[in-house]
């Protein structure tokens, strides 16, 4: 579905990403994890299309992404960024309305305002709707945003599986709002839709993770399928820290403690 086959990427001399090939499963919930500089979000951004490999190429459905065009790639793929810097009034509403834009040219259609309603639904985000986006607090604003990806690649028929990229979408979130929103992009899995996201949190991941990539210095080092293979030696070698895992039993996930 997703694939990369030898991608790199540097800046001069510098190499952010080593040689790498990776595949994605469609409608499975994939977290990439590391310490700072690992090469998460360069990774991130290249999968997406929003930066060009310095070698190597990335396919979506065989096609290779370079030759989609920047609309063509809107409808099926959405990224939800870390920070918004909006400096100018806009309204929740035309906020979440934005992620309609590669469907029309001038005027939204009747689908695409249902789908919009439908999106600030899943969020729980309807009482915002009508609020100026700039006075919105940090997880309100959070919830716009991912919102207005949902309703970028909403699938109205079910029929074409898309991704949903997220680039350390809960940093700043409290837990009620990382758990809102890690739910709902889980439960966009069963809607044909594939979940790459990149999160700091590992017991946050362990709980919502189908595959776990484990990046250091430019490399994927592990790839975890199952919670068992998260081990004490694997965090030590990953993250440079210690820790001990708890296995509360019962077929409960293991939780890390630092």
């Amino acid at each position: 579905m997703l694939k990369a086959e030898n991608i790199l990427f540097k800046v001069g001399d510098k190499i952010l990403l080593h040689e790498t090939s990776v595949a994605f499963e469609e409608n499975r919930f994939h977290v990439i994890m590391g310490p700072n500089g690992a090469g998460k979000s360069t990774l991130l951004k290249l999968l997406a299309g929003s930066e060009k490999p310095s070698g190597g190429k990335i396919f979506f459905h065989e096609k290779e992404i370079n030759q989609f065009s920047r609309k063509e790639l809107a409808t099926v793929r959405a990224v939800l960024s870390q920070h918004y810097n909006i400096t100018f009034p806009i309204s929740s509403n035309d906020m979440v309305m934005m992620g309609r834009y590669p469907y029309f040219t001038t005027v939204p259609s009747k689908e695409d305002k249902e789908i919009c309603k439908k999106a600030t639904a899943v969020m729980q985000a309807e009482e915002l709707m009508n609020r100026d986006y700039n006075t919105l607090s940090g997880g309100e604003t959070q919830k716009i945003q991912m919102s207005r990806i949902l309703a970028q690649i909403w699938n109205s028929e079910n029929n074409q599986n898309k991704i949903l990229f997220l680039d350390e979408p809960v940093s700043h979130l409290d837990m009620k709002y990382q758990n809102q929103l890690l739910r709902v992009a889980k439960e966009m899995c069963q809607k044909n839709i594939t979940v790459i996201a990149i999160l700091h949190d590992i017991n946050l991941s362990l709980n919502y993770a189908d595959r776990i990539l484990l990046m250091k210095q430019g490399r994927i080092e592990y790839e975890i399928n199952d919670q068992q293979e998260i081990t004490v030696p694997v965090i030590k070698d990953v993250f440079d820290v210690d820790s001990k895992i708890i296995d509360p039993g019962n077929g409960h996930r293991p939780i890390i403690v630092f």
